[in-house]
């Protein structure tokens, strides 16, 4: 009676962690590069990378970073849950007048934990033509 005992707890040990690894968050970007083209200097610097949960547990962006200051990225506060998009937000300073080629870091609970999103283009100032 205690080994069948035993044999069922076992069993439904390793079926509850089973169960528990299936809960993956996924991201998936709609594009990883955004290119601004040539853009003249003061320009409206925001653009926004869609991307959408594919997985089964909620997504949860810890830290979206940049390679420099001129670039500002905002990440979504709350979880996306499954199957639901979400948006992170860059804003490239165009007063700087010159090639951008800028990546910024997304870090979440999803099963590529780090992905590395990239923004290019050119600024230029239309009264030194």
């Amino acid at each position: 009676m205690m080994k069948n005992l035993f044999a069922i707890v076992v069993v439904g040990m390793l079926s509850i962690s089973a169960f528990a690894q299936d809960k993956i968050a996924k991201i998936e970007f709609k594009t990883d590069v955004i290119d601004y083209g040539t853009i003249e200097k003061g320009a409206d610097g925001v653009r926004v990378f869609e991307f959408t949960n594919t997985g089964n547990a909620p997504l949860i962006i810890t830290k979206v970073s940049s390679t420099c200051g001129c670039t500002i990225p905002k990440k979504p506060e709350a979880p996306i849950l499954p199957g639901n998009t979400g948006e992170i937000e860059v804003k490239y300073n165009t007063q700087l007048v010159n090639p951008i080629r800028k990546t910024i870091t997304v870090i979440s609970n999803a099963e590529t934990p780090t992905v590395a999103l990239k923004i290019k283009g050119e600024v230029v100032d239309p009264k030194k033509n």
